[in-house]
């Protein structure tokens, strides 16, 4: 495992294994007899549609609930595409609609108000509980307004976030589209954690993809909590060779730390440095979903820890928190990670419902960040269990050294990842 190659670890991540059956899981698809068990999954995202998924696979006879409020989901990965206008938003949206036509598969559209982790039950908005005999949680993150002066709610419709895909991506795009030339774009990139980590960087490059053709003048300045970035060289190597002059990146420990915002005034300010922009986008500091807080199920730093290899919540028997939401070791809070947890945790339930041993899994991870239509990186990586924590084992990024050939095939291969993940959750 530790002398794989790229090419084949990019191969073993894949469609192939995205789109695992329960046949990769013989231990798992063991269980024949029913349980009379009913599995609750809140949140429908990466993580949560394609645990509910992997369940039925599994286990055929289980009661899976599915909770999720929104009855269409607009993935992260690929907005960045709409906010550059390369796509039209409806081409990262989906139903439930196949997920909630498998037998035993219910799918509510509600929120989550209230776990009850001692009675096994969560309460609705609608005002009616829900028993279950295990629940799954992928709450996905939740912002942390405060840690930014005068950031709130509000303030995210002059400065969109646009971290949570939908009408704050079409807000972010429209007012991109508004910019004038010679106008500047100003993205703030939070502490870390947090979801996407490759994301913010991927919007420079495809803001720069957009504004180079419609407005050649305009500047786009990164201000960066940290002082360095996975992949930035990377990314810096494709901004000299695709956009060169155009994206300024600013450190963290030079300026780059967001502490304040002024709305009305259009700027962001780092301590007493002030920064103008006509058109900006303020990350939010993040941390587990609001349920998962309110439940008391995460650590002092907001984010979940779990058990491994099945996700179990570490505060809790019988609830499971996969995704961004959870502390997952060497795991990044990645589209593609939350997919690899999400099965195995339903391996793990499956599992220890019909009494059978978990053996030790494998975990992968890949993500592609496109940076113009025909140029992208990647990262792809295994894991395996060290000492009870998820570890890397193998893989990385795209070679510093690659070519314009590989980085136009690396493009190639993320239509292919996104089709073939999306694929997975929503059955087609």
């Amino acid at each position: 495992m530790t002398n794989i190659t790229r090419r084949e670890l990019l191969k073993l991540l894949g469609a192939s294994t995205i789109a695992v059956g329960a046949s990769s899981f013989p231990f798992a698809s063991m269980a024949s007899k029913s349980t009379g068990a009913h599995i609750v999954v809140v949140g429908g995202g990466f993580g949560g549609a394609t645990c509910v998924n992997y369940l039925h696979r599994f286990d055929p006879n289980l009661k899976i609930t599915l909770v999720e409020p929104s009855r269409t989901f607009t993935t992260c990965p690929f907005s960045n595409k709409v906010i550059a206008g390369m796509k039209k938003i409806s081409s990262i949206q989906f139903t439930y609609t196949k997920l909630a036509a498998q037998s035993n598969v219910s799918v509510i559209h509600d929120t989550v108000t209230d776990i009850d982790i001692n009675a096994k039950k969560i309460s609705l908005s609608n005002g009616k509980p829900l028993n279950y005999d295990s629940l799954v949680l992928s709450p996905g993150v939740s912002f942390l307004w405060n840690k930014i002066e005068n950031n709130n709610p509000a303030s995210a419709e002059i400065f969109p976030h646009a971290w949570k895909a939908g009408e704050q991506t079409l807000l972010l795009a429209k007012q991109l589209q508004a910019m004038p030339d010679g106008g500047t774009f100003i993205i703030t990139v939070p502490e870390g954690p947090f979801r996407a980590p490759p994301a913010p960087y991927e919007r420079a490059s495809l803001a720069a993809y957009y504004l180079k053709r419609s407005n050649p003048k305009s500047k786009i300045l990164v201000l960066d909590s940290a002082d360095d970035f996975e992949e930035k060289a990377l990314f810096q190597k494709a901004w000299k060779k695709l956009y060169p002059d155009m994206i300024e990146w600013v450190a963290g420990s030079a300026g780059g730390k967001i502490t304040r915002i002024d709305t009305k005034g259009k700027q962001v300010f780092a301590g007493n440095t002030a920064y103008k922009g006509d058109v900006i986008n303020v990350i939010p500091p993040q941390q587990a979903g609001t349920i998962a807080i309110k439940a008391g199920l995460s650590n002092k730093n907001g984010w979940c820890d779990v058990q491994q290899p099945g996700f179990e919540s570490a505060k809790a028997k019988s609830v499971y928190i996969i995704g961004d939401a959870c502390v997952a070791g060497d795991m990044k809070k990645l589209g593609h990670a939350a997919n690899s947890q999400a099965k195995i945790c339903a391996a793990a339930i499956v599992n220890s419902l019909h009494g059978i041993n978990m053996p030790e899994p494998v975990y992968s991870s890949s993500v592609y960040s496109v940076l113009s239509p025909k140029y992208a990186i990647s990262s792809a990586t295994v894991f395996r269990l060290k000492s009870g924590t998820i570890s890397k084992v193998s893989g990385g990024p795209s070679d510093l050294k690659a070519s314009k050939k590989t980085h136009k095939r690396e493009a190639a291969f993320a239509k292919g990842w996104y089709k073939s993940i999306t694929s997975d959750m929503f059955l087609g």
